[in-house]
């Protein structure tokens, strides 16, 4: 049920309802009339909940209230998780080519996204793995000169290659909410 059409007061259409107070306690099922009226002598409104079941359950309160509930319930139901985002290096990937990989993780950090750093190691490479880390340590540091970042998982040696995990590291004053 929408937040726009929730029935209250004399537009709920059952004859009769499930009846429960602000506190949660349930008053039972009663007319449609008599929740009605134990609703205005309270000053507060009778709002269907839920038309799913028979009698429909309806509450005693506020309706500025419930719609403010409802619409903070939607939005966080909304926020955005974050993603892992994937950044792949090569074994021989140049000093240049590093700075326009860093430049793109800069902005799926800024979006608020992790990012997996992955070298696949292939054949002879594997004998290399000190090469390939220092490859992502290199990679990892120019990130660090573009933005703020926060290693999730250190680089680790894979059997098909390195990887690591960073996010962005919160600014100061979201750290204080």
């Amino acid at each position: 049920m929408s937040i726009q059409k929730t029935p209250i007061n004399h537009q709920i259409r059952a004859k009769e309802v499930r009846v429960i107070k602000e506190d949660g306690t349930q008053l039972g099922v009663m007319a449609l009339g008599e929740a009605i009226k134990i609703a205005r002598e309270s000053n507060l409104d009778l709002i269907q909940v839920t038309d799913k079941v028979l009698p429909p359950v309806c509450k005693i309160t506020d309706y500025g209230k419930y719609l403010y509930e409802q619409k903070k319930k939607e939005k966080s139901a909304k926020a955005k998780t974050s993603e892992i985002k994937g950044i792949r290096l090569s074994f021989g990937i140049s000093d240049h080519d590093l700075r326009i990989r860093a430049n793109a993780a800069k902005k799926f950090l800024e979006k608020g996204d992790k990012i997996r750093i992955e070298m696949r190691l292939k054949g002879r490479q594997k004998g290399l793995t000190d090469f390939a880390k220092e490859k992502a340590g290199k990679f990892i540091e120019i990130l660090k000169e573009l933005t703020p970042i926060k290693i999730e998982r250190e680089i680790k040696i894979e059997p098909r290659g390195i990887t690591s995990v960073i996010s962005s590291e919160p600014k100061k004053n979201e750290a204080k909410n």
